[in-house]
């Protein structure tokens, strides 16, 4: 068997030519290309900047090697070089990687407001450690400025619409007066301008009566912290007195489903929760309705340093079996950096451009960087709010752009690298500082569940291939079954 590729995770990489061939009926190779073992003699081929996948055997691997070297000798049969071009792999012309450009000074037209790093819980794995320190609140004149900047921008641009969110490293609603007072300030500049407001929060849920009614009648939506099972949330996310905050939450769920309200989920998940993943799921799914949820490893910073990792192959195996109990109940369990189908170089806003203000005026690019004291500050805070007017640190703001996955030497061979983006750079940053990146622990499970997302795609196409742009988005016979694993399809065009 011959697959002269160079393997680096867990999959072996060939980058095709940019070139159509100029001359005969000479096929190249116009697609980089991931070849990823499946099982004997099967293997997924990727083509992530085509949207083209396929499963394949040894032979059309080692044809697609011979395409690579320009060894047109034995170049196969014109039934597979067609289904070949049909993918955009072979004779396709030039790829264009995604390469986000940001000319100039930042003009978001969506604010993030950290409102305050006051809390009402102290949740064990808390990456802020909120309530451990002084509390800061932010002033309603610091909102009002924040709101107003990105309503100037997107009048400037011509948008019709803007966005504000409330977050922080506490509990947005622990600054209840300056979260209803921001809200009003920017209907005004809405109505007042003709402009479309969104307006979320992203929150622990534990409210007063009161305060659940404002949320349901003003913003447009929530994501909820919430660790699915009642025990298995109280264990962690507990009350500043102790007590666990299950009830509390379950609450807000509850009125938030009778009032049709939008929400979804964000599961933190602990090594020793990860056997319960699966049943904390089914219970969130046959309970409520969250438009979706996601599950992530608790990270190990704050409160949760030296704390064991979940970020491991049992992880990987709870969320598989999750997620096929979420989608009993027709809904999405997601996780954060496994996006096939995806094509960017930057995993979040941290590299592009987020706007988020700290309670007293930095601007910050990182939802985990929420004040002058967090760890990384000196990275991630590029500019502030001074006289009336914002100040943004140039230099700062062009190597958090160059912190994308295109930049990154690591990276180079990993099929998931367009859809990843890099993952997230703070984490990186906590584990390298500013050594060079060399992969995480994530990156294992990023790979795996990229994976299942490309072969679903497969299956759901039809289960011959997957390729989009529309019109090449049929995928020909629905032949897939496959011994006893249903999630890798079947493929006639074997070589």
């Amino acid at each position: 068997m011959r697959i002269p590729l160079r393997r680096q995770g867990c999959s072996l990489q060939m980058k095709g030519s940019t070139v159509r061939a100029q001359s005969g009926n000479t096929p190249v190779l116009s697609a980089e290309i991931y070849v990823i073992p499946l099982e004997a003699n099967r293997f997924l081929v990727y083509a992530p900047l085509r949207h083209a996948a396929f499963v394949g055997n040894t032979g059309i691997v080692n044809l697609l090697a011979d395409l690579r070297e320009g060894r047109t000798e034995e170049c196969g049969n014109d039934e597979t070089l067609e289904f070949l071009r049909r993918l955009e792999i072979v004779d396709a012309g030039p790829e264009t990687p995604p390469r986000e450009v940001f000319p100039g000074e930042p003009n978001p037209v969506s604010v993030t407001l950290f409102l305050t790093t006051a809390c009402n819980l102290r949740c064990a794995y808390c990456y802020a450690a909120a309530g451990e320190n002084k509390a800061r609140y932010m002033p309603l004149d610091l909102a009002r400025r924040g709101i107003d900047f990105v309503v100037g921008n997107a009048l400037r641009r011509g948008e019709t619409h803007f966005e504000v969110n409330f977050h922080g490293g506490g509990e947005p609603s622990r600054n209840w007066p300056v979260l209803t007072a921001a809200l009003a300030h920017a209907r005004g500049q809405a109505e007042a301008h003709g402009l479309k407001l969104t307006a979320y929060v992203a929150t622990n849920a534990v409210f007063s009566e009161n305060q659940l009614d404002w949320i349901v009648a003003h913003l447009d939506g929530a994501s909820v912290s919430c660790d699915g099972l009642p025990e298995v949330h109280d264990s962690n996310r507990v009350t500043s007195g102790g007590k666990g905050s299950s009830a509390s939450v379950i609450h807000s769920l509850r009125r938030f489903d009778a009032e049709d309200f939008s929400y979804g989920i964000r599961m933190t998940v602990t090594a020793a929760a990860i056997p319960r993943l699966a049943d904390s799921v089914e219970y969130l799914c046959a309970n409520f309705r969250p438009g979706q949820i996601q599950a992530e490893p608790a990270y190990q910073i704050g409160r949760w340093a030296g704390a064991p990792s979940a970020e491991t192959e049992a992880f990987v195996a709870a969320f598989r079996e999750a997620r096929e109990r979420a989608r009993g109940y027709g809904r999405e369990l997601t996780f954060s950096a496994a996006r096939a189908g995806t094509l960017t170089n930057h995993f979040c806003g941290a590299t592009q451009d987020l706007f988020a203000l700290t309670p007293d005026g930095s601007i910050s690019s990182c939802y985990e960087v929420f004040d002058e004291s967090s760890p990384r500050a000196k990275t991630f805070l590029y500019g502030r709010s001074s006289n009336e007017s914002w100040r943004f640190d140039r230099e700062k703001i062009v190597f958090l752009h160059r912190q994308s996955v295109d930049n990154r030497a690591w990276c180079a061979g990993c099929f998931a690298r367009w859809s990843c983006g890099g993952d997230c750079y703070h984490k990186a940053l906590a584990i390298y500082g500013e050594g060079e990146f060399a992969g995480t622990d994530r990156c294992a499970i990023i790979r795996e569940l990229t994976k299942d997302q490309i072969l679903a795609h497969i299956a759901e196409a039809g289960g011959v291939f997957w390729h989009t742009p529309p019109e090449n988005a049929a995928g020909g016979c629905a032949c897939v079954s496959c011994g006893d694993d249903k999630r890798i399809p079947r493929v006639p065009l074997l070589i």
